[in-house]
C-alpha cells in the first residue's frame, strides 16, 4: 500500500508573501517533524529561498519555469528521485487552478491543504482587473491570509468577498511582520431590534455573517426578501429562500439561502419572491454538512416584488 503523501499548495499573485510564508512554515518543527519535504516552486519572486534553511529542514527545492513543465510525468520523476514524505507547492497565481485540479498526481499523493496569500494593499486592484482569476484561486482554499494590513484596510469587506465564494475558508488578517490585525465587523442592521430587518442591498452581508456567527441570530426574528428554491429530495416541510450572488463574473453565480421550515411549502412555487419573517434557531443539520447552522422557522410569508437589483454583489 502506497504511503500517504500530503500536498500543501500555497497560492497567490506575485509578491503576495508566499516565499516568506513557506520558509516560516518549514521552520516550524510541528510541520517538518523529521520528514523529507519536496518544495516545488512554480515562479521566482523577488524574495529568494535560503538554501541553508531548506537544507536544515531536509527540504529539496525544485524550480520550474513554465506551466507546460508541470505535468504528471514531471511529478512521477520527482517521486522517484526525491521520495518525499510531504510536498509543498508554491503555485503561480497567474496559471489558474484548472491544471492543479485536473492533475494526475503520483500514487499516494493527495491535496491536504490549500492556502492563499493576499497582499491587502493590492487586493482592490486585483479585484478590479483580475476578479475571476482571483476568485478561482480562493474557491478551493482552506485558509486565506491577508498580510500587510494597515489602518484603513477594509478587512470586514474583504472577508465577506472571500466567504461568499468559499464559505468553508478560514480567513485571517495580519500586519506587516505577522502580528494579527484586529478589526471590528460592523453590521448595517440592528441585531437588538425586535425584528431584524435586512434591506435588499444588505442581504449578502447578512448571509455571510449568519453563516460565520449563527449564534448571533439564535432565537431572534429576521425579515428579508428572498426567492424560493425547493431542491429535490429536500426534507418535507422545508424550502430554501435566498438570493443569487455573482462571485466572479456573470456566468459564475451561486445561490445563497437558508434552510427554512414552513407549513405552506406545498403552496410555494420555485422562483417566486417572498418577504420572509422567521425566527432563527441554530441546529446541527445534514443540509449544513452535519454542522450547526441557522434554521428559519417562518412566522409569515408574503408575496413580494423582486428587488431592484436581483443579484447580490460583494
Amino acid at each position: 500500500m502506497a504511503n500517504k503523501i500530503p500536498i500543501y499548495m500555497v497560492n497567490g499573485f506575485l509578491e503576495s508573501g508566499k516565499t516568506t510564508f513557506i520558509q516560516e512554515t518549514l521552520s516550524d518543527p510541528y510541520f517538518s517533524d523529521g520528514g523529507k519535504t519536496l518544495l516545488i516552486a512554480c515562479e521566482e519572486g523577488e524574495e529568494e529561498y535560503d538554501l541553508h534553511v531548506l537544507e536544515s529542514y531536509d527540504t529539496t527545492l525544485v524550480t520550474i519555469e513554465g506551466k507546460a513543465e508541470f505535468t504528471a510525468e514531471f511529478l512521477e520523476e520527482c517521486q522517484k528521485k526525491y521520495k518525499p514524505s510531504q510536498v509543498m507547492i508554491e503555485w503561480n497565481g497567474m496559471w489558474g487552478m484548472q491544471l492543479f485540479r485536473e492533475m494526475r498526481f503520483p500514487k499516494g499523493w493527495f491535496p491536504a491543504q490549500g492556502i492563499t496569500l493576499v497582499d491587502a494593499g493590492t487586493f482592490d486592484l486585483y479585484m478590479q482587473n483580475m476578479k475571476s482569476l482571483f476568485m478561482d484561486m480562493v474557491q478551493d482554499s482552506d485558509l486565506v491570509i491577508f498580510d500587510r494590513c494597515v489602518e484603513g484596510t477594509k478587512a470586514a469587506s474583504y472577508k465577506r468577498n472571500i466567504r461568499a465564494v468559499n464559505p468553508r475558508a478560514q480567513v485571517e488578517f495580519e500586519q506587516e511582520g505577522g502580528e494579527p490585525f484586529e478589526f471590528e465587523d460592523e453590521l448595517p442592521f440592528d441585531l437588538n431590534a425586535d425584528i431584524i430587518d435586512i434591506s435588499d442591498i444588505d442581504y449578502g452581508i447578512w448571509y455571510v455573517d449568519a453563516m460565520d456567527h449563527p449564534e448571533r441570530y439564535d432565537g431572534k426574528t429576521i425579515r428579508f426578501k428572498g426567492r424560493v428554491m425547493k431542491p429535490r429530495r429536500m426534507t418535507p416541510g422545508y424550502f430554501v429562500p435566498g438570493r443569487k450572488a455573482m462571485t466572479c463574473c456573470a456566468d459564475d453565480t451561486v445561490f445563497l439561502g437558508f434552510l427554512c421550515r414552513s407549513h405552506n411549502v406545498d403552496k410555494l412555487k420555485n422562483g417566486q419572491w417572498l418577504t420572509v419573517t422567521a425566527k432563527v434557531y441554530v441546529e446541527k443539520r445534514d443540509e449544513y454538512s452535519g454542522e450547526e447552522g441557522p434554521v428559519l422557522y417562518t412566522k409569515a410569508l408574503k408575496s413580494a416584488e423582486p428587488p431592484e437589483e436581483e443579484m447580490v454583489y460583494f
